[in-house]
């Protein structure tokens, strides 16, 4: 198991919370809330360890398109950066 944790600028705020997804066999939770900090601060806790710099990929392309101040939680069990991508762009439209 690993954490994983990043930064990202952020052009905006949120109002709303979001929780998609589940822990699962292939598959992984996104919980995202309002920050009070300018910044979107996310932790990403993985069974599958030496992912790292796919994990920074996949984070890098979502946070230049959302842009938004977060807290970001994620619980991953295996999901493919495909998955991912799509959880987190489920949270994304949640909190919109």
């Amino acid at each position: 198991m690993e954490t994983l944790n990043f930064e990202y600028e952020a052009k905006g705020s949120l109002t709303r919370r979001a929780h998609v997804g589940v822990v699962g066999s292939g598959d992984l939770e996104v919980l995202i809330e309002p920050s009070g900090k300018p910044t979107a601060e996310v932790r990403v806790r993985t069974s599958v360890d030496g992912y790292t710099q796919v994990w920074k990929d996949v984070l890098d392309r979502f946070f230049a398109r959302f842009g938004r101040a977060a807290k970001v939680e994620i619980n991953d069990f295996g999901a493919t950066p495909g998955t991912v991508t799509l959880r987190l762009e489920q949270a994304a439209e949640e909190v919109q």
